[in-house]
């Protein structure tokens, strides 16, 4: 889509409900991003050098791992894959899916060949370290929350991370692994958030606890503490469990896959997503590291007060290095001129996969913590630090004045 042509968000001329989701840790799907990437962390442990794309699927009683890996190291992957499943809660066989009983079926075969000499530097038709695969990847930052995540998915973040600490805490005992949160927030006619419109949380639970004591709990030590008093209001609609009961729940009541929670783990819906998942994907993977990197290019920009919102994207050729294209989409807040900051992007921004690796210090086992409660928006990784906002200010001409 031409730049002309990107529709401008945050600029009609009435108010509106913007709505995004997250899933807890004991979520299927993320269950099975948490293995996948947690035999990643195994794998970069012994050799920084693996090459990882590991897929899994859970369900009663099963967790099968497949996908191909090449490395120097090795992991007993069935030990990998319980020891995950114990640290996110699933101990009890009455769950019907538990560490200790689940069968694990393994199939992992070696990278291809064809794929390895065009991300091996030196090996390919192209000399440099090229990338893992084509795609198109997209970071995007905003002024709505201090992490410059917008505000529904932060928040719907943070009251699954809540659901999951009062269950891990026995601060309400009768909580088990499975959940999810959700969040409507009313923007007002410039686009700013005005007010939590409706919050929707469902939670797993002991086929014990009464439905009035789950709803006053969950009310009471989970979305009360979490939510920004000066965004609640007595019209704020809440609705907890909406069907009444959630007794199953997990990889028993539905199955799991790697990569199926791609907008949870990303914007909640806002901006764009180039369609490629993130978990059990080593680095040399662009539509990882470039995803990271997009969102690191984007939240500088925003830390450094060259635009209030930013939209970032990349695309790449399997095996080239330098990417094809490099787009920055300020929504309409840019201070200085558009063109000016993509050219500064580019100047500034290392965007190979070989400089963002090493840029992002990507290859250290630091994956499974990024596979719940979204993988942006977290200061503990490096493409949330905002360590360029003052080199991109000095080359816009614009005197320094950001912390990192």
């Amino acid at each position: 889509m031409p730049k002309k042509a990107v529709k401008k968000k945050g600029k009609s001329s009435n108010s509106y409900l913007f709505t995004s989701e997250s899933v807890t840790m004991g979520h299927p799907d993320k269950v099975a991003d948490q293995i996948s990437d947690a035999i990643l962390d195994a794998m970069l442990a012994q050799d920084p050098n693996s090459r990882v794309a590991c897929e899994t699927m859970v369900t009663t009683g099963l967790v099968v791992i497949a996908g191909e890996i090449t490395t120097k190291g090795y992991v007993d992957i069935p030990d990998v894959v319980r020891k995950t499943i114990k640290e996110i809660g699933y101990t009890d066989p009455h769950m019907g899916f538990d560490y200790e009983n689940c069968a694990v079926v393994v199939s992992i075969d070696r990278q291809s060949p064809d794929i390895s000499q065009g991300v091996t530097e030196g090996s390919g038709l192209h000399k440099e370290q090229g990338a893992g695969d084509q795609g198109l990847m997209f970071g995007y930052a905003c002024k709505e929350t201090p992490a410059l995540m917008p505000l529904p998915i932060y928040l719907a973040h943070q009251l699954t991370d809540q659901l999951s600490k009062v269950r891990q805490s026995n601060k309400l005992k009768w909580v088990r692994p499975d959940g999810k949160s959700q969040v409507t927030v009313e923007y007002d006619e410039k686009g700013k958030p005005k007010r939590i419109h409706t919050v929707v949380i469902s939670t797993q639970h002991e086929p014990k606890v009464t439905y009035a004591t789950l709803r006053k709990e969950i009310i009471s030590k989970v979305i009360m503490p979490v939510l920004p008093k000066k965004f609640v209001d007595n019209k704020m609609i809440i609705h907890v469990n909406p069907t009444g009961k959630f007794v199953i729940g997990g990889p028993k009541g539905d199955c799991g896959l790697t990569g199926r929670k791609i907008i949870v783990d990303t914007y909640g819906g806002r901006g764009s997503h180039g369609g490629g998942a993130f978990s059990g994907k080593d680095p040399s993977k662009v539509d990882r590291t470039a995803s990271y990197m997009a969102r690191y290019v984007a939240k500088n920009l925003v830390a450094a007060g060259l635009c209030d919102a930013c939209e970032v994207q990349l695309a790449y050729a399997i095996g080239v290095a330098k990417p094809l294209s490099v787009l920055v989409d300020c929504e309409g807040t840019a201070k200085v001129d558009e063109r000016l900051i993509e050219k500064i992007v580019k100047d500034v921004f290392p965007l190979t996969p070989k400089a963002m690796i090493n840029h992002l210090k990507l290859k250290k086992p630091i994956y499974q913590e990024t596979a719940r409660n979204g993988h942006f928006g977290r200061k503990k990784f490096t493409w949330e630090h905002t360590d360029m906002a003052n080199k991109l200010r000095k080359a816009a001409g614009l005197p320094a004045k950001c912390k990192k």
